[in-house]
């Protein structure tokens, strides 16, 4: 088994990616409680700190790392029970319903933007035209993702398995237009302390489960459990180091 060679995820078509990122529209609880954060030292990426737009920014996870890095942070996504968990979590964070491509803000109207596990899911033309359209001259954007780390033997099955996204290979840049140009990157390796009924809380959290039949779901399931608990000899409860890679990019005109 071999992890993937692509740079990011394969879509038949615009409406193919559309639909698959709808399947966000629900699931914010689960979402939250089940997705992790993000390593503090990839805003280190940005040259200038102020106020910051979160696109796609769902229940605001990177929004709190953001703010707690001294942004002053807004945030948008499409998904109102998203937008629900955002406010209640975090909620002197404005927050509204909008797209990376049309995200109802002024020319110029922030200093910086950033995208964490959203950008793949986004029309890059139109969303990087927007971006520049809405951040300052001086202004930068900062796309992140997590990914599991695929390098271990037994985190490779696990998303296959799970359908977590093994989509970007090691060493992938996004697909981001003029006029923004990287700057520069961040590529980091972190351990995610994880039970075995997290995973199964986080293989909730995938389009792909959003988006299955209940037949699928079932499968999906019993496969994981013989995974964990027949084929790796896990125990419920046992606490395993799940490696994760974070991938960060800045871009600037």
């Amino acid at each position: 088994m071999e992890p993937s060679r692509k740079n990011g995820p394969a879509f038949r078509d615009a409406e193919h990616r559309v639909a698959s990122a709808r399947s966000f529209l629900a699931g914010a609880a689960d979402y939250d409680s089940a997705r992790p954060s993000y390593p503090r030292d990839i805003t280190s990426l940005y040259t200038i700190k102020g106020r910051v737009l979160d696109i796609g920014a769902g229940t605001g996870i990177f929004s709190a790392v953001l703010a707690a890095a001294g942004h002053r942070v807004v945030a948008c996504d499409p998904s109102p029970d998203m937008l629900r968990t955002l406010r209640a979590n975090h909620p002197t964070i404005p927050a509204w319903c909008a797209t990376a491509e049309s995200t109802a803000l002024r020319d110029a109207s922030v200093d910086n933007l950033a995208a964490a596990q959203t950008w793949h899911w986004v029309d890059a033309a139109r969303a990087s035209a927007e971006a520049d359209r809405v951040v300052r001259p001086s202004g930068e954007m900062l796309l992140c993702w997590n990914t599991l780390d695929v390098r271990h033997p037994w985190v490779l099955r696990l998303s296959r398995i799970m359908h977590s996204g093994d989509v970007q290979r090691e060493g992938f840049y996004p697909d981001v237009r003029p006029p923004w140009r990287l700057r520069d990157e961040m590529r980091l390796t972190w351990i995610q302390p994880a039970t075995p009924e997290d995973l199964f809380r986080l293989m909730a959290t995938r389009s792909y489960w959003l988006r299955a039949s209940d037949p699928t779901r079932e499968k999906m399931t019993a496969n994981l459990r013989w995974y964990l608990y027949e084929r790796l000899g896990f125990t419920p409860g046992q606490l395993l180091p799940l490696p994760y890679r974070t991938d960060a990019f800045v871009y600037a005109r």
